[in-house]
């Protein structure tokens, strides 16, 4: 096979003057052929057909190589050598037909929840001859240096005041079955106001053990200053904080727990129930709050008495929300924001289905939440800096000061 030593400007023309389908990938075919002989001349210490003193190598023919780029798969000419071996270092990578800039493409598709199988369809209108289901995996793994960098570095933006955790399941394969494994998520407001995605973990079990762990990871990293702790009632969740984030308290998602008391009562009943028990939160201050939660709990009683006396178990855990300034508590007594970012990363787990291990969950969903916490700290301020500075003023002046004594001045001594 042939391949030019020199880019000919007339023949460039000429094929742009054809207005040829594949006009850009015969540019590129020739471009790249160009290259590599100019390369190859070096390494002779001659050009091609020269006779020289200077000459240590000579050429040998050209091996075919196909190569996968965004135009399509171009044929190359790859230069052999009498002498040792040539390759493209720069322009190829060993044992891999793929561009670096395909490379991207295809992490950035499965990133927006392209399945392997659509990736590899794309592949073959794009013109990719050859792209199979193992290689877009594989490919994949581009994103693993960026989502390792991003679950491991250090949580230097706090204090943290406000942090909300959940846990989604997710159908892995492992041992040659399909287990449900939990991507544990965290999220906080930083010092300056803005949303930032705290951690990933996966864990076999939503259990103390698993939140424990994945807590005092956050810790480690550098998480501090958390005063409260926004989630569901997760299984040993709150003994979790309270050995982890020692100090925090837990405000108890309020939508997640109606659906919990609604299971307490009547059918017929629940819509009635549901609107009493949200006026609770539709109070002006603290104490309007507290006066008509006491009014609910004792109107459940009369007719439901097991829903009320879960109600006023629930009281502090609910409440937990009344403690700081009233502009935050929508953000602050639920877990509906986190909620909405779970939705954005299911939106991608669903398109894969059952993940074929564990690496590849985090893979997915790591990068996910690497975007999303970029946009945050591209976007405007989730809270105000003057009500995170109250926020965190309110907890140091409800602190008991210690009793202060004044000095005692000893008497004189008198001879």
């Amino acid at each position: 096979m042939a391949a030019p030593h020199s880019v000919d400007p007339a023949q460039l023309a000429e094929q742009l003057a054809c207005a040829s389908p594949d006009v850009l990938r015969e540019m590129i075919a020739t471009m790249a052929n160009a290259l590599m002989s100019a390369q190859a001349d070096q390494l002779c210490g001659a050009e091609y057909g020269e006779r020289s003193a200077e000459r240590t190598n000579r050429r040998n023919g050209y091996r075919s190589r196909e190569w996968d780029t965004r135009a399509g798969t171009v044929e190359l000419a790859v230069p052999k050598l009498r002498q040792g071996s040539y390759f493209p270092e720069w322009l190829l990578t060993h044992r891999r037909r793929a561009e670096q800039a395909l490379v991207t493409v295809v992490a950035t598709a499965y990133l927006l929840g392209v399945s392997t199988r659509r990736v590899e369809r794309l592949a073959e209108q794009l013109g990719i001859k050859s792209l199979s289901r193992s290689q877009v995996s594989e490919m994949a793994t581009h994103l693993d240096t960026q989502v390792s960098a991003f679950r491991s570095r250090p949580l230097d933006q706090g204090p943290y005041t406000f942090c909300w955790v959940d846990a989604l399941t997710v159908k892995v394969r492992e041992d040659g079955r399909v287990v449900n494994v939990h991507a544990l998520i965290a999220t906080g407001v930083n010092a300056d106001g803005h949303r930032e995605i705290l951690g990933l973990d996966v864990a076999s079990a939503e259990d103390g053990a698993g939140w424990l762990a994945f807590l005092r990871g956050l810790v480690a990293r550098g998480l501090s200053g958390v005063q409260l702790v926004i989630s569901d009632a997760h299984p040993g969740l709150v003994a979790a904080i309270g050995s982890a984030l020692p100090g925090a308290s837990w405000q108890r998602c309020r939508t997640h727990y109606l659906r919990n008391l609604l299971t307490r009562v009547p059918k017929s009943a629940q819509p009635h129930v549901a609107t009493q028990v949200r006026t609770i939160f539709d109070q002006a201050d603290t104490d309007a709050v507290t006066a008509q939660y006491d009014r609910v709990v004792a109107g459940l009683g009369e007719k439901y008495p097991a829903a009320a006396e879960h109600l006023d178990a629930a009281r502090e855990e609910l409440l937990a929300f009344t403690g700081y300034p009233r502009e935050i508590w929508r953000q602050i007594w639920s877990n509906n924001p986190q909620e909405r970012l779970n939705k954005e990363v299911r939106r991608r787990t669903d398109v894969v289905g059952i993940f074929p291990g564990r690496d590849a969950l985090i893979r997915l969903v790591g990068a996910v939440l690497a975007e999303q916490s970029d946009e945050w700290t591209e976007g405007r301020r989730y809270m105000g800096l003057d009500v995170l500075a109250r926020s965190r003023v309110r907890i140091i002046a409800e602190t008991d000061p210690a009793p202060t004594t004044s000095p005692v001045t000893p008497e004189p001594l008198t001879a």
